[in-house]
C-alpha cells in the first residue's frame, strides 16, 4: 500500500527516520516539525516540511486540507524530568497538542493515526516482566499520564469522528540523531561522553532496567502500523502494542557494554536517583508479531555500532 503521510515531528530523531522508511515505501511524505527540537537537515529529500507548532491553528489547517491518508504523530515533550517539574507544559504540548491534531484529522476525514505512546511509562513499575499490553495503566510520571491520556484521545476523537487510531508502545528507543542532550537519550548521552572522554553519570544504583530498540526497527513498526488491519475492541490495549525488544538491561550493563563497544574503559559518578523514574522496564512484543508482522531486526551490537559511528561522523 502507499498513499499520503503527515509526520508530526518528522524533523526528530525517530520521525525523521519514519519519513525514510514511507518514502522508500513509495508514499507521499509531509513532516511537520516547530524544530525546538528537530532539525531541517534531518527531513529527508523528497519530503515535504511544513514548520508550526502541533498546538497552533497552522497545524490544524495543515491535518484539516493535507487530504492524508495516514497521520503518524511522533512530535511531543519527552522528558519525564520536564514533566515532573512543568506538568502543564508537558500536557499543552503532549494533550492540547495532539487534541489540535486530531481535530484536524477529523476535519480532514484521515483514515488512521498512529500515536507514538510510551511502554516504558504508561504501565508505571508492573509485576510482570516482560509486560504485555493488557497491563493495568499505572503511570507514576505526568509524562506517563499525558502518554496514557493520548491513548483514550485517539479512541474517543476516532469513535466519534470516524477514523481508526493505533498506538505503539515504545520501549527506550536508540539510534542515529538522537540528541545526546536529551535525558530520553541515556545511549546516546554515554556514547557521547566517552567519545569526548568524560565520565559518565549514572542515577541511583545503576540496576534500574531499560528495554533498547532501534530506531530503525521503530520506523518499520510505524510503517506496518500505517496499514496493516488491526483489531478493535472495547478495551484501551486492543489497538496498542508494544515496539521494543523483549530484552532487559540494567544501567550498569548498559554502561559496560557501551565501553566495550568503543574499546575504553568508562569512569563511573553515581549521582541521587530521578524523581519519576522506573525501577524495571521490558516489554513483550508478541503481539506486535502476530498482529503487525513485526518483530526487532536489529541487535544491540549493530545498533550500537551505527550509533557509534555515526557520533564519529557528527564530531569530525
Amino acid at each position: 500500500m502507499s498513499g499520503s503521510v503527515l509526520i508530526t515531528g518528522g524533523a526528530g530523531f525517530i520521525g525523521s527516520h519514519i519519513a525514510e522508511a514511507y518514502l522508500a515505501a513509495g508514499w507521499s511524505v509531509t513532516c511537520l516539525d516547530d524544530l525546538s527540537r528537530g532539525k531541517a537537515e534531518q527531513v529527508p529529500a523528497g519530503a515535504k516540511f511544513v514548520r508550526a507548532d502541533v498546538r497552533d491553528a497552522e497545524a490544524f489547517q495543515v491535518v484539516a486540507d493535507g487530504k492524508f491518508d495516514v497521520v503518524i504523530h511522533e512530535a511531543a515533550q519527552i522528558d519525564v524530568r520536564v514533566s515532573v517539574h512543568e506538568p502543564a507544559l508537558d500536557a499543552s504540548i503532549n494533550l492540547v497538542g495532539f487534541a489540535n491534531i486530531l481535530a484536524g484529522v477529523a476535519a480532514g476525514k484521515v483514515k488512521r493515526v498512529v500515536f507514538a505512546s510510551s511502554g516504558g511509562v504508561v504501565y508505571g513499575d508492573p509485576a510482570v516482566i516482560p509486560t504485555p499490553e493488557p497491563t493495568a495503566n499505572l503511570p507514576i510520571s505526568p509524562y506517563g499520564v499525558s502518554k496514557l491520556a493520548g491513548e483514550h484521545y485517539l479512541r474517543v476523537l476516532g469513535e466519534l469522528h470516524g477514523f481508526e487510531g493505533v498506538a505503539l508502545r515504545y520501549s527506550n528507543v536508540y539510534g542515529p540523531r538522537q540528541d545526546p542532550k536529551s535525558e530520553a537519550g541515556v545511549v546516546s548521552i554515554f556514547v557521547s561522553r566517552l567519545l569526548a572522554g568524560q565520565p559518565l553519570t549514572i542515577f541511583g544504583d545503576g540496576t534500574q532496567t531499560r528495554d533498547y530498540v532501534f530506531v530503525r526497527d521503530v520506523a518499520h513498526a510505524n510503517l506496518l502500523a500505517g496499514s496493516a488491519a488491526v483489531s478493535r475492541g472495547d478495551r484501551l490495549d486492543v489497538p496498542a502494542f508494544n515496539i521494543a525488544t523483549g530484552g532487559e538491561t540494567s544501567v550498569n550493563e548498559l554502561a559496560a557494554f557501551v565501553g566495550r563497544a568503543m574499546g575504553v574503559t568508562p569512569v563511573i559518578e553515581y549521582a541521587e536517583p530521578r524523581a519519576g523514574e522506573l525501577a524495571r522496564s521490558c516489554l513483550d512484543v508478541s503481539k506486535a508479531a502476530r498482529e503487525l508482522g513485526w518483530t526487532p531486526k536489529v541487535s544491540f551490537d549493530e545498533g550500537m555500532k551505527a550509533l557509534a559511528g555515526w557520533f564519529e561522523g557528527t564530531v569530525r
